[in-house]
């Protein structure tokens, strides 16, 4: 059985649904971003297919999907994967949604790495998608990452399988580092840890704080750079002497995290800005 619906009319039904919601831009994303997944079609088959009608099965999965758009359920969870760096990874409640920020970060890591098979430590797995990324896009990196959330884990090491590279997980809470035996020598050390503030979240989007896991994105207030102090003490006993630390970090934080890493006796810190013009990168060598 078929559905009277086409391409064409159901995007013309989202628009119509979505639009006291979602911004013009972001509804014909999520759009195509549902009817790639669904259809296995690219946006120009989309476009060329407009007049094409819907089967059933597909429909119903399209209404269920705008019942939950319409509750602020990321599109991502919704069709359960994302794309990173020209990479697929699978997302659930356990796992931010990967941002492009953070595509800025390991963009910068692998352009700026000069050393053969380095060895690299993520802290804060989530999705997997730094290390993954790295690994499949540095030859030969021996890539290590921690996260506290088991959750995180299982879905990161299904993300490897997915993506074909061996990365090396660990279950631990980065904050009792030292409680933990580790291998010395990393030539990188990179992490995107919680970083929003408590009292900055009158300023998130309602889907970000509904449905993405607080633990990834939240720190106190009294100590909004303990994930990176933390890190940094860590840095200073495994890296190696010229190995780089990278961070991607909040924007209203960049001084105090220049004057963390000097004060910890890191040389070379750099703060950088993303495409959109906030500080949200630092890098230091050791």
């Amino acid at each position: 059985m078929n559905s009277d619906q086409t391409i064409k009319s159901i995007q013309y039904l989202f628009k119509e649904e979505l639009k006291m919601i979602y911004p013009q831009r972001e509804i014909e994303s999520i759009i195509y971003i549902l009817l790639e997944h669904l259809l296995n079609y690219s946006k120009i088959e989309i476009q060329l297919n407009k007049n094409e009608k819907i089967e059933q099965n597909i429909f119903d999965q399209i209404t269920s999907a705008l019942r939950d758009l319409k509750n602020s359920v990321p599109i991502q969870y919704i069709i359960g994967e994302t794309e990173f760096y020209d990479l697929t990874f699978k997302v659930n409640k356990h796992t931010l949604i990967p941002r492009q920020e953070t595509e800025e970060l390991v963009h910068l890591i692998i352009n700026e790495n000069k050393i053969a098979a380095p060895r690299v430590l993520d802290v804060g797995t989530g999705s997997g998608c730094i290390p993954i990324v790295l690994a499949h896009n540095i030859a030969g990196a021996n890539v290590s990452s921690v996260d506290v959330s088991e959750g995180a884990i299982v879905i990161a090491k299904e993300n490897a399988t997915l993506n074909k590279v061996a990365i090396d997980f660990h279950l631990r809470d980065f904050l009792k580092w030292d409680e933990y035996s580790w291998e010395m020598g990393y030539d990188i050390i990179v992490s995107n840890p919680p970083y929003v503030k408590e009292s900055e979240k009158e300023l998130m989007e309602k889907n970000v704080l509904t449905y993405e896991p607080h633990t990834a994105l939240f720190v106190d207030d009294n100590d909004p750079l303990i994930f990176y102090r933390r890190i940094t003490e860590f840095a200073k006993v495994h890296l190696k002497k010229g190995g780089k630390l990278y961070f991607e970090i909040n924007e209203a934080l960049g001084q105090e995290m220049i004057e963390l890493q000097k004060s910890l006796g890191f040389s070379s810190v750099r703060l950088m800005k993303d495409l959109n013009g906030r500080d949200r990168m630092t890098s230091a060598e050791l």
